[in-house]
């Protein structure tokens, strides 16, 4: 790894070089080698628990005393099970079916060219991360499943705990024989660092910013290497006339309140006129209410829950993060979907329906990388989905969308096979 007593540009290409040339090798390794790797660092992570947390500690007093607000440090907390966790992440990474060489598509050309699409690394990723440690190991994971070498930036909250997690996953890889350079962590919190990494076109492959909108807007205006956007999780529920009333009260406190400050958290309910008439909205609100949750409604809402503020024009394309939702009543279905299309970020968006034919209208029209019918926002991530961890939710079209596992962090290359056919 590059020493951080170089000058900014300097340590960037260094890490950039390092990374280059530690993928060459991780790319061309077994992958029941990447496998070893992986389950020697989960070992490491859990071997090595109370330093983790120990580091982990003294993030959350400078935390503490800088003022970090308590959906922050909720995410930058490890504590025995969180640790567990992240463990446990790197395992089920490890147990997954290795991606590199499969074959997407094959055939045989009439003159018998045998033309296949076969899955490959993408190379050199850079991560830009905030105040979550558990993305240092789930990142690093999922880019040596795929053979890629990563370049891991967190935030300066987490700099303690992030560099304790990727001393255990530099001990995995040496001890399964792979270069310790295949992950490397920016051990400094200069944004001047950050600039150079994003200007090394052609030895940087891609770069994943995961964070506050701010943060990846940044990024992607210094950026000269592709970008893949997670920007914001401005998702919506929205109650339809059949909605059960069971399902909606649960659905609904769930996606708002189970862990308000993550991206999946859902900020905004509609509910059809219908479901305000048989009773939904206000026991949903009622609901919410005594979880300590902010309401903020237009002028319908306000009626049927006296509560809840008035909502302006920003409320309803707010990711709040935080224990406040925005509630409309909507006068159908098609009202529903334009109000997500226009306000919505692309995230995960909810029906609650016993509608068939509703169900799969909102499905079609709502553009979004992730669609729930009669389920929580909450489950749209990657451990939920199988993936055993995600890199990040992507809410662009290109080149992957939604939760992104190691089959995500791949690339193709086109093998053609002849037996001296020749063009003519």
């Amino acid at each position: 790894m590059a020493t951080t007593t170089l000058d900014p540009a300097t340590y960037a290409r260094t890490l950039a070089e390092h990374a280059v040339d530690a993928g060459r090798i991780l790319a061309c390794a077994p992958g029941c080698q990447r496998a070893q790797a992986l389950d020697r660092i989960a070992a490491c992570l859990l071997d090595q628990s109370a330093a983790i947390q120990a580091a982990n500690a003294r993030d959350l007093e400078a935390g503490r005393a800088a003022g970090l607000s308590a959906a922050l440090l909720d995410r930058l907390k490890l504590d025995d099970r969180g640790v567990r966790k992240i463990a446990d992440s790197v395992t089920q990474i490890a147990r997954q079916t290795d991606p590199l060489g499969q074959i997407i598509e094959g055939y045989v050309r009439p003159n018998g060219l045998e033309i296949r699409k076969v899955r490959v690394p993408i190379g050199v990723i850079l991560m830009i991360y905030e105040a979550r440690p558990n993305v240092t190991s789930d990142a690093a994971a999922l880019c040596l499943k795929a053979g890629n070498a990563v370049i891991l930036r967190g935030g300066k909250e987490a700099l303690n705990s992030n560099l304790a997690i990727a001393d255990c996953i530099s001990q995995g890889l040496t001890q399964a024989g792979l270069p310790a350079d295949a992950v490397q962590l920016v051990d400094t919190p200069d944004r001047a660092v950050v600039g150079e990494l994003l200007k090394l076109e052609g030895r940087i492959d891609l770069c994943i910013p995961r964070g506050g909108e701010s943060l990846i807007r940044a990024v992607v205006e210094q950026a000269r290497i592709p970008v893949i956007k997670h920007y914001t999780g401005n998702c919506h529920v929205y109650v339809d006339a059949s909605a059960d009333e069971a399902m909606a009260v649960a659905v609904c406190v769930n996606a708002k309140t189970q862990r308000p400050g993550v991206c999946n958290a859902a900020e905004t309910f509609l509910f059809h006129q219908s479901a305000v008439r048989r009773g939904l909205l206000k026991k949903v609100a009622e609901a919410l209410l005594v979880q300590g949750v902010e309401i903020r409604g237009d002028e319908r809402t306000r009626q049927t829950v006296p509560q809840a503020k008035p909502a302006t024009e920003k409320d309803w394309s707010t990711e709040y993060l935080d224990l406040i939702v925005a509630i409309r009543i909507v006068d159908s279905l098609d009202q529903a979907i334009d109000h997500i299309n226009r306000y919505g970020s692309r995230h995960t968006d909810a029906i609650l329906t016993a509608d068939l034919a509703a169900a799969q209208a909102f499905t079609h029209r709502v553009d979004s990388a992730n669609i729930m019918v009669n389920a929580s926002t909450r489950f749209s991530d990657g451990g939920e989905y199988g993936l055993g961890a995600e890199i990040g939710i992507s809410t662009d079209k290109l080149h992957a969308r939604g939760p992104m596992g190691a089959t995500d962090l791949t690339t193709y290359k086109w093998v053609v096979t002849g037996t001296g056919q020749v063009r003519t």
